[in-house]
Formats: C-alpha cells, structure tokens, sequence
C-alpha cells in the first residue's frame, strides 16, 4: 500500500514492493494532486500483484510507478512481460547450481527434501516476491500441528533462507529473507548421551524409541561389538571400517572420503577431509591413531583392492544396484510374468573395478551385519562417533583436543558431552562437600 509524506511543502510516495521500500519525489503540488498520485500508485501495485500488468524488462519499479506505468523510452506495444520468479523455479535454480559439489551430498539431499516440503505446502507456482513473513508463519503452524519438531522446522526455514539469500544476487529474489518475527513451537533441549543400560532404564520407564539416538558405548562394549563384526563381516572391508569410526570419531561421510594418502602409518596420525567447516574451502583436522587402529589399517592394507579411496569394493554384491552379477532386471510393475521374459532383458554385469563405498551402502552394511544381534538397536554409524568421544571425555581428556580430533564447532554439541567429563566434576563437588 502505498502512502504519502510531506517535507518542507513537497510531497513524495512510500511504496512496499516484493517486502522492500520504495519512494520517490512528487515535489511542491497541491495535496489533491499528491493524494492522486498515491491512489494512482496504489492502483497499479494491485495491478501488477494480480498479474494483470507486468513490469518491463530494463525498467526498475520506481520508474514504473512514477510514470503511470508508461514509463518513458519502452512502447507500450513493444514492452515484454517479466515472468515471475516463481518458488519452484527459484528452488531449482538453486539446486542445479549446488549440485557440483559446493555443498555436500549429504546436505543437499537434505536441503531437497526440506525445499520439497516447502513447495508442497506454499505450492511450485508461488510467486517468490509474495512470500511475507505471515506466509511462514502459516507453513510453521501447518509443520508444528503435523508433530514436526522445532528443530527440523528451523532447519527447513533455514534452507529456505540459503536459497533466498543466493537467488538475490542472481536477480531472483529481492530483499531480505521474511523470517524476522517468526515464533516457533518450544523445542525441548537434546538429552545428554547415555550407556545402553541408561537407555533401557528409561525405556522400561516409558521414555519413546527415539532415545536410542542418545547412545553412546563403553570401552569394552566398544571392544566386544568390534568383536562380533570382526566375525560376522561379510566382505573384507567391514571391519577396519567400523574400527576406524570407533577409533576416530569420523562421520560416515569423512570416512567415505578417507584415501589411502591420508593414513600416515609411520607418524601415527590420520586425516580427516571435512566439507562442512568451512562453505568456501575443504579443510582437514587430524587425529592420532591408536595402537589397535593402527594394526587393524596395516592389515586392511595388505589386502587392499587397490583404489585410492581407503574403503573401497571390488567385488560382486548380491542384489546391488551397481555390483551385482548381472543387471537389467526390471522393476516388479513392468517385468514380465514368465521366467523366459523376465530373462530377456538381463544381461551380465561387466567386471567391476574397486570403487569407493557411497554413504547408502556404507549404512545398509551396517544394519545387515548388525541384524539379529544385541547391537541391532544401534542406530547407525554416528553411534560409534558418540561413543569415541564419550570414551575420551569419560577419561579426562582435555575437552579442548577432543573438539579438535572430533571437528566440533558447535558449543551446544560438546555441552551434550560435559556431564562424561568425570574428572573436574568430581573434584568440584568434592571441594564443597566432603
């Protein structure tokens, strides 16, 4: 809506477009001839929302306005239509363009998925520049009254906000990012991490499923489960693997990374090739390698197929999309009924060179191996992350080398961790009371 102000006798008009303000100078007019102007302004702001004029290519929205909308030099007859940024194609853009490793696989599949959700709600064909923070607000209720929580809200706003803040200077998006006064449901703060006894304490008292996300293991439950993989592995890289996860703190996706150069043998260190420290450039930390580690490396070596990654397949796969014996089996809605068809359009697969795991395959093989055993709640990979830097602060490691063997940048993350550090604690409660 647009208004009028008044200084020294001359008048101007205050206008919102796409959330930003805009004026310019009437002059020294009559009020009637200002206040004209302001509904002629109002007028063609209706018009362009309801798609019904559309701004010139080459033409800024003062111009247009302060001109009636025949702004000068641009015939009318002669004035292109600008095609509205839609939030479907603004979400592509943004994809496409991200797509060539700036961002993390990982992370870009989760911003995809968040950016799906987004445009379900709000729509493909919304137009980007009438997205105001009370749209937000509807997608933050519509989440919260589907049990989302605030955390995953947050994350999906915070996507939204990256691709907002991207497509401005591609031209896409104008303004700040609406998110200011937005309110979200109360998020309740992330319990400390626990021992498998813990956890089941809790859950013979009601606590949900989920609280298996807070496990961490013990040293010797660490020994024990290294243990039964060692034995129950089914292909060669397993186990160094899982070894390597619970002796490094690694994240699955540092580990998938991991090449054979990055194993310094002689000067008992590893490097870890992180990607979400730094947007602009890759960064590494490094962390040194245990005893155990270090044979268990040794070992995998001798044997090793050959590819520069550390973990990495050479052999055939049983039902693997990408290593399994034979390929061109068809899905079960299009393959045919006879034993004869379903055989005609399957060839065998050519010999597959050692190539690095992908993170898909990496969890799949931890949850076979995992199956039907007392380790089969563990949730996934990062438990054994939890659990290396569990064992280090339950020891009394200054919590300033786990951070940096572990990557931490976030404070809340290692506040998660500070109830393990027994040893400061202890002394604290022992000075008061003795």
């Amino acid at each position: 809506m647009a208004s009028l102000q008044e200084r020294n006798n001359s008048y101007r008009v205050l206008f919102c477009y796409y959330g930003k303000l805009y004026s310019f100078t009437i002059g020294k007019v009559e009020k009637d001839e200002a206040e004209n102007k302001v509904k002629q302004a109002d007028y063609l702001l209706m018009r362009l929302k309801q798609r019904l004029v559309t701004l010139p290519d080459g033409v800024d929205i003062v111009t247009f306005i302060e001109h009636d909308g025949q702004p000068p030099n641009v015939p009318v007859l002669s004035q292109s239509p600008r095609k509205a940024v839609t939030l479907g194609h603004l979400k592509d853009r943004y994809l496409t363009t991200h797509a060539n490793g700036t961002i993390e696989a990982n992370s870009l599949y989760t911003c995809r998925l968040h950016l799906k959700h987004l445009t379900g709600f709000l729509g493909e064909g919304f137009p980007v520049g009438e997205l105001y923070t009370a749209k937000l607000q509807d997608y933050v209720n519509h989440r919260a009254k589907a049990k989302i929580s605030p955390v995953t809200i947050r994350k999906e706003l915070a996507s939204l906000r990256a691709c907002w803040n991207w497509g401005e200077p591609m031209g896409l998006t104008e303004g700040k990012f609406p998110n200011k006064g937005l309110r979200y449901p109360k998020a309740d703060e992330k319990p400390p991490f626990m021992t498998m006894a813990e956890i089941e304490r809790q859950l013979k008292a009601g606590a949900p499923e989920t609280i298996w996300e807070t496990l961490y293991l013990q040293t010797h439950e660490l020994t024990e489960l290294l243990n039964y993989v060692k034995e129950k592995a089914a292909h060669s890289w397993i186990y160094p693997l899982f070894c390597f996860a619970a002796h490094t703190g690694a994240r699955r996706s540092e580990i998938v990374r991991a090449t054979v150069a990055d194993i310094d043998i002689s000067g008992n260190t590893v490097t870890i090739r992180e990607k979400k420290k730094n947007k602009s450039k890759r960064t590494t930390r490094r962390v040194p390698l245990t005893p155990f580690l270090k044979k268990v490396l040794k070992n995998w070596l001798d044997i090793h197929p050959g590819d520069s990654c550390l973990f990495c397949h050479a052999g055939e796969i049983p039902r693997s999309k990408k290593r399994s014996l034979t390929t061109g089996h068809l899905s079960q809605k299009k393959r045919p009924t006879t034993l004869k068809g379903r055989l005609e359009t399957v060839t065998i697969r050519p010999q597959q060179e050692a190539a690095a795991l992908t993170c898909n395959e990496v969890h799949d093989h931890f949850k076979r191996t995992l199956l039907n055993s007392k380790w089969e709640k563990i949730p996934g990979l990062h438990t054994l992350r939890h659990s290396f830097i569990s064992a280090c602060a339950t020891k009394g490691i200054d919590q300033r080398l786990v951070q940096e063997w572990a990557g931490h940048t976030n404070e809340a993350t290692s506040r998660r961790y500070r109830h393990l550090y027994p040893s400061s604690q202890q002394e604290a409660i022992r000075s008061v009371f003795r």
